[in-house]
């Protein structure tokens, strides 16, 4: 798409890498600042007009809306009012597959600060997303080329 891409990893403090390679699951006080600082990154290639894609695990619907409207949804519990600091227009692709396949790729991913170890805790916290949320569900059991077509004509079709 030429557009910019962002990993979600690449912005975790070395506290949270550490406790992650420790085996420990981070929790909402761990993820918050850092879903915080992803949204300050939509936020300014959004005051830029420029699109960008995020790979993110922003499992609960309250992190998706931080990620949509910043800090503000955390005090709110609501997403922003039109005029505020009007919200991001976001669209969240859920990745959705069974834990086992999920699992097989981490075990041949090499280098990253996450064990695989950590899988079953994040399929515990997940919310998968739903109504009103701006999202569509693609299988990871399709391949590499149906995943980007389905996700390509979600973004210039919807």
């Amino acid at each position: 798409l030429g557009w910019k891409f962002y990993d979600a990893d690449d912005y975790h403090s070395p506290e949270n890498k550490k406790k992650m390679s420790e085996g420990v699951p981070l929790n909402d006080e761990d993820r918050i600042p850092w879903l915080c600082a992803l949204h300050d990154i939509l936020r300014r290639e959004d005051s830029s007009r420029e699109d960008a894609i995020l790979a993110c695990s922003a499992l609960k619907k309250m992190y998706r809306r931080v990620l949509v409207s910043g800090a503000s949804a955390i005090e709110s519990n609501q997403p922003e009012q039109p005029g505020e600091n009007a919200a991001l227009k976001i669209l969240f692709v859920h990745l959705d597959g069974p834990i086992d396949i999920i699992a097989g790729r981490l075990a041949k991913r090499r280098g990253h600060f996450m064990p695989p170890e950590l899988l079953k805790s994040q399929f515990d916290t997940l919310e998968p997303p739903s109504a009103p949320e701006h999202f569509i569900t693609v299988s990871v059991e399709k391949s590499l080329p149906e995943i980007v077509l389905e996700i390509k004509r979600a973004i210039f079709q919807g």
